[in-house]
């Protein structure tokens, strides 16, 4: 008999309440309106790679049980910017989100089912019944079996009703450009022009050459439909790529392409030889990278991953970038939070920086944590500097000391939960999910801070001509604008140009003499706080391997616990990374508001249960990312159980 996961107690489930609906042509919905269809609540944020992740995993089952399953995207946002209801529509624009959605700014439907994490998938059967809560990404083959077990159940008790959902289509819109992302300027002339700008045109699945003017599309790669095609750039198919890099001449001749692009979607690098039009694979089999199953009791190293790329599974790609300095493509892999090199002429694929856990922790490469990498340049001495998302930062990876070994140092950010939009000293500076970054002449950087609408410029300290010293300095270009998501300096050296996102176009803006000074506070991500009591707080994860799976003893404890907290003398005791899904954790008592960060891992491999695993099973990694708002109060809770859960 196939088992899955479902609440054993019939509780009912909460009424969806928020501010608007979106895909629904007007229509408010209420849960009385979906009796009779089973429905998934999709709790997700659309700053959250993860998220975006899940909404791929799902559209499978939307088209395979359409007549029966309803799934409802609760928007609950992480940042300011994605409270905002014109943002919200243009993000379920851009992903092309075919459900309703619900918006839920002040977190009503989000509280009313104990939802702790980004993503969170809530399973209500047809009678309005919680049948399943999970957390993270990788549940479809378990929701799948768990709609089939919901589907026969309730057929034979009368309560599925058959049909059309909810969704209504919105009307289509004509566009130059859709959504584009990531601009490089042309430096050598590709198929007879050497004018001009490379662009993502991301909503159109497409790369395209734009002439100077910014309007006129000189060339495209991509037919314009969303898929995973190599050949000629007519029929070639990307799926929502953003970055993309003009490789060196010499090195283009050498390997037969041009341009590489990220190729985010589909988890690939792609190959563009600009002369053919010829669109090829570079890297990537197309399936979403997890650290490896044997791996779990520790954090991924950097280092080779081998000269067979096209084996080899990547996790969102956002940028790509030449650099000169390592001789080597740098990809910002955003969905395992690294940095990785690619080498077009050896075919050598590494993972350069980053221990694939989510967070801000500087340090040489191997130990440090980013979150979400989504930008990418180089400076002039071939240090490498990084727009760190989700953490609202900007880092820097020195590699140009040559004694010392790669490091990486945190310029503006505080953590996941910190942003704002404020200048001056760099420690007290602010952003808002930046997205883009390009290195100037003068060795300042300009940062595409996108959810604040602005281009940010980070000045180090310096000597000025009359040889004082000049403090470090973080000031506003411009502001005003539709999500920047990249800004590069044009081609005259005077003006600086700007892919405005949400505005669906590239800008020029004029590089001013002087630079305002922007000051509106800074912003801690604002969620329920869990009343905790100080002391002796005991922390379990609970975790069922899928039916048809079980856990991985054979190198030790398959199960790991990573915990963290910020303020960091928030725990006293009991912090770090452990084997086990349980631990006590000593919380400071003079500490009054914080959050906790957990990181919780299971490996299971295909078998079953009382058997050995078989020695070329296929394994699997679970992992789960939680940052719990905590406020310590001596009646609040002296535990926390969180699940980490596989349905299959």
């Amino acid at each position: 008999m196939t088992e899955t996961i479902r609440r054993t107690s019939r509780v009912r489930a909460s009424e969806l309440l928020g501010r608007n609906w979106l895909n629904t042509g007007g229509k408010q919905l209420s849960l009385e309106q979906l009796r009779g269809k089973i429905i998934i609540l999709d709790f997700w944020t659309f700053c959250c790679i993860n998220c975006l992740h899940v909404l791929d995993e799902l559209r499978p089952l939307e088209d395979q049980y359409s007549d029966v399953l309803v799934t409802v995207g609760v928007h609950s946002p992480k940042f300011e910017h994605e409270a905002d209801p014109d943002a919200l529509a243009a993000a379920v624009e851009r992903y092309e989100i075919e459900h309703p959605v619900l918006d839920d700014p002040e977190l009503i439907t989000w509280q009313a089912y104990s939802a702790r994490a980004w993503p969170t998938l809530v399973v209500v059967d047809p009678e309005g019944y919680i049948a399943a809560s999970l957390s993270g990404e990788g549940h479809v083959a378990g929701l799948s079996s768990l709609l089939d077990e919901l589907i026969a159940e309730h057929e034979d008790k009368g309560t599925l009703h058959r049909g059309d959902g909810p969704y209504v289509a919105p009307e289509p819109v004509s566009r130059t450009l859709r959504f584009p992302a990531k601009a490089i300027p042309l430096n050598r002339t590709l198929n007879g022009s050497a004018e001009g700008f490379l662009v993502a045109d991301t909503g159109h699945h497409r790369v395209v050459q734009l002439g100077p003017d910014l309007e006129t599309v000189v060339q495209a790669w991509g037919s314009g439909g969303k898929g995973h095609t190599d050949g000629p750039a007519e029929t070639a198919q990307f799926n929502e790529p953003q970055g993309i890099s003009l490789l060196p001449e010499k090195i283009a001749d050498q390997v037969g392409y041009d341009i590489v692009v990220a190729d985010t979607v589909n988890h690939r690098l792609r190959g563009i030889n600009a002369s053919t039009g010829e669109v090829s694979t570079l890297a990537g089999n197309g399936v979403q990278r997890l650290l490896d199953a044997e791996r779990t009791r520790t954090t991924q190293v950097v280092g080779s991953l081998g000269t067979r790329p096209l084996k080899i599974s990547l996790s969102s790609p956002w940028d790509v970038l030449w650099s000169d300095n390592l001789g080597s493509v740098v990809v910002a892999m955003a969905g395992t939070h690294q940095l990785f090199t690619f080498d077009p002429v050896t075919s050598e694929l590494a993972v350069y920086a980053g221990t694939g856990l989510e967070g801000l922790v500087d340090g040489e490469a191997e130990e440090a944590w980013f979150a979400q990498t989504s930008g990418l340049t180089e400076d002039s001495l071939g240090d490498l500097w990084i727009a760190d998302s989700e953490t609202s930062a900007l880092r820097v990876l020195r590699t140009s000391v040559s004694s010392a070994a790669p490091a990486v140092e945190t310029l503006i950010g505080e953590g996941l939960y910190d942003f704002g939009f404020r200048d001056g000293e760099p420690a007290q500076a602010r952003m808002q999910h930046p997205l883009g970054v390009t290195a100037l002449p003068d060795g300042s950087v300009l940062v595409a801070d996108t959810y604040n609408g602005a281009i940010r410029r980070y000045k180090a300290e310096h000597t000025a001509p009359d040889g004082t010293t000049v403090p470090a300095e973080v000031s506003t270009v411009a502001r005003g604008l539709k999500e920047p998501s990249d800004v590069l300096l044009d081609a005259d050296g005077n003006t600086l140009l700007v892919v405005e996102t949400n505005a669906h176009q590239l800008i020029r803006i004029a590089v001013p003499d002087e630079y305002l000074t922007v000051d509106e506070g800074a912003t801690q991500t604002q969620r329920p706080l869990t009343p905790v009591k100080a002391g002796e707080f005991g922390l379990s994860v609970s975790f069922q391997a899928p039916t048809g799976q079980k856990l991985d003893y054979r190198w030790g404890d398959p199960t790991q616990l990573q915990v963290s907290s910020t303020p960091a003398d928030l725990i006293t005791s009991g912090a770090g990374a452990t084997e086990g899904l349980y631990r006590t954790l000593q919380l400071n008592a003079d500490i009054t508001e914080g959050v906790l960060h957990i990181t919780a891992r299971a490996a299971a491999c295909d078998g079953d249960p009382g058997e050995d695993i078989p020695m070329h099973a296929a394994c699997h990694l679970y992992q789960q990312d939680w940052g719990i708002p905590v406020v310590l109060d001596d009646v609040g809770d002296q535990e926390l159980n969180l699940d980490l859960r596989g349905l299959k």
